[in-house]
């Protein structure tokens, strides 16, 4: 083979965009805001600190959720580090990566933001 010929290069050059482009999207798009719960959303409605409120709506069956603006997103993960972290920033800001279907978010990553 001739790997000199010019259609050679410009096709192997957007075989590897098309790779890098595809495999960062299938991680889904970053999102920063306050851990919280879905049950409370932007306000607590128990009489402790946000983060106790947020631990005692989690214990009760409630998802995470990030609070971005006045947007609350429902936090959907089943992998166990992830939930350890999002239990550990409970009312801090962090940032989180995953992939939106309305107001849900199917986690792939989370950590403190910057």
């Amino acid at each position: 083979m001739n790997f000199k010929k010019p259609g050679f290069s410009l096709f192997a050059l957007v075989l590897c965009a098309g790779t890098i482009a595809s495999s960062a999207s299938a991680r889904g798009k970053a999102f920063v805001g306050t851990v919280g719960d879905a049950l409370c959303g932007v306000e607590h409605s128990m009489p402790v600190s946000a983060m106790e409120c947020i631990r005692q709506c989690i214990g009760k069956g409630s998802n995470y959720s990030l609070i971005v603006g006045d947007k609350v997103y429902t936090l959907e993960t089943e992998d166990k580090t992830i939930l350890d972290t999002l239990e550990k920033r409970a009312g801090e800001r962090v940032k989180v990566i995953g992939t939106e279907n309305g107001k849900t978010i199917m986690v792939s990553s989370v950590r403190p933001a910057n």
